[in-house]
């Protein structure tokens, strides 16, 4: 992908037009000259947006009122106790409702019943239900229930929403594999063992996988049955809000990781053939099916499934008190091709034409400008690996609209390395490229690895680094190898790099954060539906003989650090030096001094490093620490000098002691 106009202003992108800046979707060029040649296509499918929005104004009211659709359709109660139940199946001829309606039963299970033109009667579970369980020792499949608890037993919120934070500290978790546990664990464990956790670890979001109500457990939250469901695997509707709650108490923000790309193919318990035809939800034939994933696909040029989906983002922010999404599965949404056996070379061409699907876009731009104009304060992220240009710029400039995405490329980079280069082979400034290679203007989120590196078939970046060490020689009663050592300084440095050099954000997978020993897979026919797997083992960091607590103890002082001095926030590093021979790299970023030294065998003592700003220095930051399982070869207390002497094309320089394997990050003395 080719990096756009680096000086571009970053308040174009994040805001709306500006004075003098053309109204008809053309407004990113502006930020993105290399969209001159399509200025067509964007004015195209800027004007196929307004339309929409044109006929929801008229026949709706507004996106506001469009995607209030939990008040019309599902099951509404009025303060009479009247129960209301609507769906939209326009192919059934006949409906009637089903279920044990015994007054004595508190949680009721019903079906819908309908009678297709053909004669045949369908049973359907509701597709606006609230809350669905599954009884495995029955059947797989889910019943729908009732959730209707009395007021007096409902959870009222306690802490408003936080402010949308200035940097981003991603905490991607979920729920049912964070405890130690060879089971599901829970939204009331998440609340009391997780939170605090994260608060000490300096995350301030918390991205949760996996809620909304999947067919396959195994499948990560990925075949989603019943959107307006939160998972009862893990509790109850009331028991995700109170961890919600909580969290906004300890001042963290919290994400819905939300499916609208494709949705289980399930027809019992799931949406597929909801009314007895293929086109219902999604669109009718090969064009609404996913191959790869083996799932529907919805179709977003319908109305009634734009009310549907736009309502499912509004039900989750006003239900639940969420703060905003991760979009997952964006690069489908995007394309008719759905990335399939689709390679992006960045090529501008990409994203325009045949290929792309302005259904997708058309509602991704949709849901992203009801979002922001009802909650001013939220946040949305996209998961794409094309990276289209303008996928994060607002909808008035021709923009998709999110806040963020993620850098795709970066986890692939640090596995590739690691799989195939020798620690001597590794190319320092192809490193840097990788992690700077984005378009500015829009932000970016990076993470060196992500739940998809820990999933079985993979490893994860410290099994990576360590291996069958990892289960012998991670106790602080066993030698310190020399693979030990390399892995956890590494460990280390990859994680200080691409947070500081890689993005405008950035997100770690729980457990990768103290260097999880062990890869994630479900309970599934294939490990005779085992749990050992599918466990994050936090138990790990808390044992003093152990290891982890070092490398849990680094990230906690790495976010830390950048809560303080913010340079995700900042602008741009500026990267003074990438020495190949000594593999080492220096920048710049948020007034603070970064340097590493990535070679394996040699240490550098008064190594000459450039600094635009003169002053004295401190360290503030030291992957050697003791306390971070380093031998503690930096003296902290060290007092660093400018000389007036330009060095690197920086105004001044001074000299730093860099071991080999570490990186030192050095602040201001008055900015301690």
């Amino acid at each position: 992908m080719d990096s756009t106009n680096e000086n571009s202003s970053n308040s174009i992108a994040n805001g709306g037009a500006a004075d003098g800046l053309p109204n008809d979707g053309t407004g990113v060029i502006q930020l993105d000259p290399w969209l001159e040649p399509f200025k067509d296509s964007l004015k195209e499918r800027y004007s196929k947006v307004q339309k929409w929005m044109n006929v929801i104004n008229e026949t709706e009211g507004g996106l506001e009122k469009f995607s209030r659709g939990t008040e019309k359709f599902g099951f509404n109660v009025d303060k009479s106790n009247n129960i209301t139940y609507r769906e939209w199946a326009p192919n059934a001829t006949q409906a009637f409702l089903i279920g044990d309606f015994n007054l004595d039963v508190k949680l009721i299970f019903f079906e819908i019943s309908m009678i297709t033109p053909s004669g045949e009667r369908i049973d359907r579970i509701p597709a606006w239900i609230k809350y669905v369980t599954q009884d495995l020792a029955v059947s797989p499949m889910y019943d729908a229930r009732f959730w209707n608890p009395p007021e007096s037993e409902r959870y009222v919120f306690k802490h408003p929403r936080p402010k949308k934070p200035e940097s981003a500290r991603v905490y991607e978790a979920h729920v049912g594999i964070s405890s130690p546990e060879l089971r599901v664990s829970t939204y009331k464990e998440f609340t009391k063992n997780m939170l605090p956790r994260i608060k000490h670890l300096g995350y301030n979001i918390i991205q949760l996988m996996a809620i909304m109500e999947h067919a396959y457990y195994a499948s990560f939250g990925y075949q989603i049955n019943s959107f307006f469901a939160a998972s009862s695997r893990y509790g109850t509707p009331d028991e995700l809000k109170e961890l919600i709650d909580t969290a906004h108490g300890m001042g963290i923000t919290v994400l819905l990781d939300v499916v609208h790309s494709h949705a289980s193919k399930n027809v019992l318990d799931g949406l597929n053939e909801f009314d007895g035809s293929d086109a219902c939800y999604f669109h009718a034939g090969p064009k609404g099916r996913h191959e790869l994933w083996d799932s529907r696909l919805f179709n977003y040029e319908s109305h009634e499934v734009l009310r549907f989906l736009l309502s499912n983002l509004r039900f989750w922010m006003d239900e639940y008190h969420f703060d905003g999404f991760r979009f997952d599965g964006v690069t489908s949404m995007l394309y008719t091709h759905h990335g399939i056996g689709t390679g992006f070379s960045g090529g501008y061409h990409e994203y325009f034409g045949p290929s792309v699907d302005d259904g997708g876009i058309i509602y991704l731009m949709l849901a992203n400008e009801m979002l922001h104009s009802l909650y001013p304060e939220m946040i949305t992220i996209a998961e794409d690996v094309s990276g289209m240009p303008a996928l994060c710029v607002a909808l008035s400039l021709g923009g998709v609209g999110f806040d963020y995405r993620l850098a795709m490329a970066i986890p692939d980079m640090w596995i590739k390395l690691l799989k195939e280069k020798k620690d001597d082979e590794w190319d320092i400034s192809n490193i840097a490229h990788t992690l700077t290679n984005r378009r500015h203007g829009e932000k970016t989120i990076a993470y060196c690895e992500s739940h998809d590196q820990a999933l079985v078939g993979d490893k994860s970046i410290m099994m990576h680094l360590c291996d069958a060490q990892m289960y012998t020689n991670m106790s602080t009663l066993t030698e310190f190898t020399p693979v030990i050592e390399r892995g956890m300084a590494l460990h280390k440095m990859i994680r200080l790099l691409t947070h500081a050099l890689g993005g405008e954000g950035y997100l770690n997978f729980q457990g990768n954060e103290f260097g999880h020993p062990e890869w994630l897979d479900f309970p599934r026919a294939g490990n005779d539906n085992s749990f050992w797997y599918a466990r994050r083992q936090t138990n790990l960091t808390e044992d003093p003989l152990l290891r982890y607590r070092f490398l849990n103890e680094f990230d906690a002082g790495m976010n830390n650090a950048e809560a303080k001095y913010g340079w995700l926030h900042s602008e741009q590093a500026y990267i003074s030096l990438k020495n190949e021979s000594d593999k080492v790299i220096v920048f710049e970023r948020a007034g603070l001094v970064f340097a590493f030294n990535f070679h394996h065998s040699q240490s550098f003592p008064d190594y000459r490093i450039g600094i635009e700003q003169a002053g004295t220095y401190r360290v503030i930051l030291n992957t050697d620490l003791k306390d971070y399982g380093g031998f503690e070869r930096i003296d902290s207390g060290t007092r660093f000098f400018t000389t007036d002497l330009p060095w690197n094309g920086r105004k001044n320089f001074t000299q730093v002691y860099l071991p080999t394997r570490t990186a030192v990050v050095l602040a201001l003395e008055s900015t301690l």
